[in-house]
């Protein structure tokens, strides 16, 4: 089997790109992958140099991959800043590394596309082989798949990539009528304190979901802005998704996309408040940014939360990954799941001093999980 590499996603096109992983997952749409690239929110510049694969068999392609040549970790949600220092405290580069995950996005989903008919297994050792090769050929230490689905991981695990494991937190649809027949579950005391929040996030708002098309230009430029805001109170930077990006995410997702809002109400009538902005696929909801020109009581949690899980008992989709961090999510019905990494390092005797490292952070890992879940407001 030959490979092939992609300088663009739009090397290949996307009827082709998103036949070989047949999902409704949203970000490994050629859309999404190609919008990121041409919003000049992925490239060279900012740290994320594509390389995507396609492996081909007589001339028909039979698996693709997404694949970043990266000089360093930013955006990628998974640390490994110790590794690198460690490298370099022994005079041994550890960038450039390469990686397979979708830029800036830690949300659990597929990373191989196989076309139909052929065997995974065979597939992903195939691709494992030539990634090694490529990794030689590019002078890169290492590779590493975040956030892979749980069954690629494992095929992964037995050639020499060892998992990682961190912690997100996810709410469970138990088939809910509605918000109330959800909060119902509760404790008394943490349904009371619940809705009273609630209300307190509702005083003086109008709040309401947008989805694809409801969302207008201006709530684009108004999401940007206040994204572009929260990543400088944060850590002093614009943060990494342009204007160009929320510009075309309307047209890129069509009707995977949602914003939850809030305007004024009475004299503020129309006035933009804040916003959170969703994707979503046929069985799951993803919360990414949010972002606010005026701090209100309890808002972040309406908008970021509460909306979403509305919307995930009125689409009927079975979980509503809100992401890491955030203990504050457990108390509104989050619990702490347990999410993979895998990396292949190519240096031996650093391989071993990681493996040891991992084994050490996941018994920390399911350790926390242990605890955490026992601030659950279920009853």
């Amino acid at each position: 089997m030959e490979i092939k590499i992609l300088e663009s996603i739009d090397q290949c096109s996307s009827s082709l790109w998103d036949s070989l992983f047949d999902s409704d997952y949203p970000f490994l749409k050629h859309n999404f992958i190609s919008l990121l690239e041409s919003s000049g929110s992925v490239c060279e510049a900012t740290g994320w140099i594509p390389k995507h694969l396609l492996l081909e068999s007589d001339g028909i392609t039979v698996a693709a991959i997404p694949l970043y040549l990266k000089y360093h970790s930013y955006g990628e949600y998974v640390f490994d800043q110790s590794w690198a220092d460690a490298y370099s405290q022994h005079g041994i580069p550890y960038y450039p590394k390469l990686v397979s995950a979708i830029p800036f996005t830690p949300v659990a989903g597929p990373r191989i596309g196989i076309a139909k008919g052929f065997d995974r297994e065979r597939i992903t050792k195939e691709l494992l082989e030539k990634i090694k090769l490529i990794a030689d050929k590019l002078g890169a230490s290492s590779w590493h798949v975040l956030f892979p689905e749980y069954k690629l991981m494992h095929s992964l695990i037995p050639r020499s990539a060892m998992k990682r494991v961190g912690v997100q937190y996810h709410w469970k649809n138990d088939n809910y009528i509605n918000f109330d027949d959800f909060i119902s579950t509760f404790a008394s005391r943490k349904r009371k304190n619940l809705l009273k929040e609630r209300r307190k996030a509702k005083e003086n708002l109008s709040i309401f979901r947008l989805v694809g098309n409801e969302i207008t230009p201006s709530w684009w430029e108004y999401m940007y802005t206040v994204y572009q805001q929260t990543y400088l109170k944060r850590n002093g930077t614009d943060g990494y998704l342009t204007r160009k990006f929320f510009e075309g995410l309307g047209s890129a997702m069509g009707s995977q996309v949602m914003l939850s809002v809030a305007e004024g109400q009475g004299d503020k009538a129309g006035v933009k408040i804040a916003a959170s902005l969703f994707f979503f696929d046929d069985n799951t909801l993803y919360g990414r940014y949010w972002g606010c020109h005026q701090e209100y009581d309890f808002l972040h949690f309406e908008l970021c939360y509460h909306q979403g899980i509305e919307h995930a008992i009125e689409k009927k989709l079975s979980v509503f990954n809100a992401g890491a961090q955030g203990e504050h999510k457990i108390s509104r019905g989050f619990i702490p799941v347990e999410v993979y990494s895998s990396h292949w390092i190519k240096h031996s005797e650093f391989s071993k001093a990681i493996y040891a490292f991992l084994e050490q952070e996941s018994v920390h890992i399911k350790e926390y999980i242990s605890l955490a879940s026992k601030k659950s407001p279920y009853k």
